[in-house]
């Protein structure tokens, strides 16, 4: 995966407060000390913006070999020799060394450490007794403030993100599994009815008998090929197909097929989520109902299946559990109920 632009320049958010090593820098120029101590303290301030910078560019790409231990104690040790030259105006280093440590180490202990530096620094500040660095007094809190709020917020925005990756892959999961519960259901129960129909026209009616087996091979091969294309997340069923394929099986069930002649009533929008609603419908009708005839009824935005059986569908099972979430992913309802004449069994969808 290619870095973001906040892996690539993310670091130049913490680069863009260099310029503030001016003012120890400036303070190693004016002190009353040799030029060799001079030479070494602005060698010094030009290693510690390199290590913070460099540190900032391994933290921003998560590359936590350099961003940890070992380039914080080198920052509190070159602050700290630069303590010795220019005294507490050193403390123009731990605005840098407080923000490095918040990002530096992963949450909470970056905060505790970051904490830790605030307090001690504040302390140095107040037994110094030095007046012209009150400022430090507003600025580190402030600096600490405003870190441990983009940490903060960092922190749970990647929470957010890690919980929605997996919520998308619990998604996906539950999207094949009904995928391939629907299209199992179906092809398995046409199989099973063209395969016990031909059974029974073995010993009557050799030929029809074998026209219905090889029905059982292409259904079989089509219930493969839609498996797959299941799984990669290619498959989009189609009202008509669905049509053709329920007039055989409810037809080769014993059940008289009443099935409009034109699909293209329905909004193009609905025509999937309709379609699986036929064949869950469908399937239902011929597993449980008992039915001799089943009416199916479209409208732009409606399906209605209806039968005259008996059987009872008992407790909802998995196809129409994924029917129904199908269906309210849309924004519609589906209902179960008696036939129109209080007979019977009626499924309906509106979207």
């Amino acid at each position: 995966m290619p870095p973001t632009p906040w892996a690539r320049f993310g670091w130049l958010m913490g680069a863009g407060w260099l310029v503030f090593l001016y003012f120890p820098v400036r303070s190693v120029l004016e002190v009353d000390a040799a030029t060799v101590w001079q030479v070494l303290s602005l060698a010094g301030i030009v290693a510690f913006a390199g290590i913070y910078v460099l540190g900032f560019v391994h933290i921003m790409r998560d590359e936590p070999p350099y961003g940890g231990w070992l380039s914080f104690a080198v920052l509190i040790a070159l602050a700290a020799g630069l303590s010795l030259v220019i005294g507490i105006e050193a403390l123009a280093l731990s605005p840098f060394v407080i923000s490095f440590a918040m990002f530096a180490f992963r949450w909470p202990r970056g905060a505790i450490v970051s904490g830790l530096l605030l307090v001690v620094s504040l302390v140095l500040l107040a037994l110094s007794g030095d007046d012209d660095q009150w400022f430090f007094v507003i600025l580190l809190p402030l600096i600490f403030g405003f870190t441990m709020l983009v940490r903060v917020l960092g922190h749970y925005g990647e929470r957010h993100e890690r919980f929605a990756r997996e919520m998308a892959v619990v998604s996906e999961r539950e999207r094949v599994a009904r995928d391939v519960h629907d299209v199992l259901g179906h092809s398995l129960t046409a199989i099973s009815v063209k395969a016990e129909l031909a059974s029974r026209l073995i010993e009557v009616d050799g030929g029809r008998a074998a026209q219905e087996l090889l029905q059982v091979q292409t259904l079989a091969r089509e219930a493969l090929a839609e498996i797959r294309l299941t799984v990669s997340g290619l498959r989009a069923t189609r009202i008509d197909d669905e049509l053709e394929v329920a007039r055989d099986a409810l037809t080769a069930a014993g059940i008289e097929a009443v099935l409009p002649a034109d699909p293209d009533v329905v909004e193009v929008g609905n025509r999937i989520v309709l379609a699986w609603a036929l064949r869950e419908a469908t399937t239902n009708v011929i597993r449980h109902s008992r039915a001799r005839r089943c009416v199916v009824t479209l409208g732009p935005a409606t399906l209605v299946v209806s039968d005259d059986g008996v059987g009872s569908p008992g407790t909802e099972g998995n196809g129409l559990r994924g029917l129904r979430e199908r269906v309210a992913a849309s924004g519609g309802t589906l209902t179960l109920g008696a036939g129109p004449d209080g007979h019977g069994h009626e499924l309906r969808v509106e979207l």
